[in-house]
């Protein structure tokens, strides 16, 4: 049989798109989306909302937005393009600008995974700052010790801080917290390294479980009271920490984190393997966003301010 260039494209294209299907299951419900967008008009009518708000985390009266979110073309992969989340401060309330990314509130149990780039060294500016760059799960804290309270998340601190000094990576299960004064109650992983550079961290959550792996290596496994109760939203943040803010206010620095994609599949235990697989298939068929997880039922409200 003769084929002609267009259909063995659109051929290839079939054949990864199964290919996907085969490693979700083809009934799965899947979240999955690698930022092809032309601009950030565009990202929010595919669903993301970019916070505008003030409030926790960061600098206390700290901006959020505008101008920290972006789109840009990905010089290492022709034809694809990152989102881009910027954060600068002088130190000073009135000088911050730090960025949050959030997708709705409907993600329960299943598998998380997200490409990011870290990065370990201000862009302008001295470094030095109590910097975070993180990718989290969660649900609001409606008060103190809010026993349905539900995060998990992934934090990179560059810089280290909160009584460490070190770079290094959390992964962090919550049962619930106390603002003010804070008193937490988690588990925690620490990954004393400096990580700047291109990762895919994971998160299988199910079955009272929630496995941490990173660049395919499993880093940790928590459950009991830190399992989340109740539907989270996807997240992603670049912000400063209060309590390790350079006292220097005449130099602006500013800080990148870039995202390649992001991927749920929910009430399935995927491996990083499966993962990869199914992220390949998609981009390999042009296929930037699938969104096929049922919004909760009423909706769930993802205010995009915690």
């Amino acid at each position: 049989m003769r084929f002609f260039p267009q259909r063995l494209l659109a051929l290839a294209s079939l054949l990864t798109a199964a290919d996907a299907m085969a490693t979700t299951g083809s009934g799965a419900s899947i979240f999955f989306d690698d930022f092809h967008y032309a601009d950030t008009t565009a990202l929010v009518a595919g669903g993301w909302k970019i916070r505008d708000q003030q409030g926790h985390p960061g600098i206390e009266h700290g901006q959020w937005g505008p101008g920290t979110v972006s789109l840009v073309d990905d010089p290492q992969a022709g034809g694809q393009r990152l989102l881009r989340m910027s954060a600068r401060t002088d130190g000073t309330a009135g000088g911050t600008y730090q960025a949050q990314l959030c997708h709705q509130r409907k993600y329960f149990e299943g598998t998380y995974a997200a490409r990011i780039r870290f990065t370990d060294a201000p862009l302008q500016g001295p470094g030095g700052d109590l910097v975070v760059e993180a990718f989290y799960t969660s649900s609001p804290l409606k008060h103190d010790f809010d026993p349905q309270y539900s995060e998990l998340d992934w934090e990179y601190l560059p810089n280290g801080g909160w009584g460490n000094p070190h770079s290094r990576l959390y992964s962090v299960s919550w049962q619930t917290v106390q603002m003010e004064p804070w008193n937490a109650f988690n588990q925690v992983h620490e990954e004393q390294r400096a990580l700047g550079g291109w990762h895919t961290v994971l998160m299988q959550v199910g079955g009272g479980k929630i496995r941490y792996f990173l660049d395919g290596v499993q880093l940790d496994e928590h459950g009991g009271r830190n399992y989340p109760a109740q539907p989270m939203s996807i997240n992603f943040n670049l912000w400063f920490s209060p309590s390790g803010v350079l006292p220097d206010t005449r130099v602006e620095r500013r800080y990148e984190q870039d995202l390649a994609w992001v991927m749920h599949a929910k009430d399935q235990l995927l491996s990083p393997a499966q993962v990869d697989a199914a992220v390949g298939a998609y981009r390999h068929s042009g296929v930037h966003h699938v969104d096929t997880v049922a919004a909760m039922a009423p909706p769930l409200p993802s205010n995009c301010d915690f």
